[in-house]
């Protein structure tokens, strides 16, 4: 069980949020009375809300928000789980904080903090995901060490949209981020061990 955790978390995350989805009402960002949740004009914020964009009563918010507090606790294990694996003490410390941080902030991005737990929750994640990032690269993980970067400059493209509000594709960037770092993240639970990153002792 503890093994398989944020396996098992993050499939229940995907299972509750597309349960939501398929009960979401309708309405999107080029259309306020269409039907139904649209993967590439929906946000999964839109599952939140008590209303749905065309007005409706939403009952996706509780499913939706029990997916994305499954999601919280699911990433925040893995940055903890990392922790256990790295021998240098101070990343080790930052991975802990970072994962107890996302556990915490990714959550109260489905309140009406939404905003402002974006921002936090996108810096914790950016923060552990760079020292996985240098990390991986002094080890023999070459798969790992470009999965990292790629996944560093998606995520960084997509806070770039969101910064200048290119609604459109950001709306689907969202799902492509989320979905390549549940992959990476399941790619370093199962396949990383402790022994990997013992050389990088002496960095940082």
């Amino acid at each position: 069980m503890k093994k398989h955790l944020v396996l098992m978390c993050l499939l229940l995350s995907v299972g509750f949020i597309c349960t939501g989805a398929y009960l979401y009402p309708g309405g999107s960002l080029h259309d306020k009375n269409s039907v139904g949740f649209d993967w590439t004009q929906n946000f999964i914020s839109n599952l939140f809300q008590p209303k749905a964009l065309n007005g409706a009563e939403n009952p996706s918010r509780v499913w939706a928000t029990i997916g994305i507090a499954f999601n919280s606790v699911g990433f925040g294990l893995f940055f903890i789980n990392m922790a256990k694996k790295m021998s240098n003490k101070h990343a080790s410390l930052v991975l802990t904080i970072v994962g107890f941080s996302d556990i915490l902030f990714n959550f109260l991005i489905a309140t009406p903090l939404h905003d402002v737990m974006v921002t936090l929750s996108s810096t914790s994640s950016l923060l552990g995901l760079f020292y996985i990032t240098v990390f991986s690269l002094k080890t023999k993980l070459h798969f790992f060490k470009f999965g990292c970067i790629l996944c560093m400059g998606i995520f960084y493209y997509t806070l770039f949209l969101y910064g200048f509000g290119d609604w459109g594709l950001l709306a689907i960037m969202q799902k492509v981020t989320l979905i390549y770092s549940m992959l990476l993240v399941l790619g370093f639970e199962y396949f990383t061990n402790k022994e990997d990153f013992r050389t990088n002792s002496a960095i940082i």
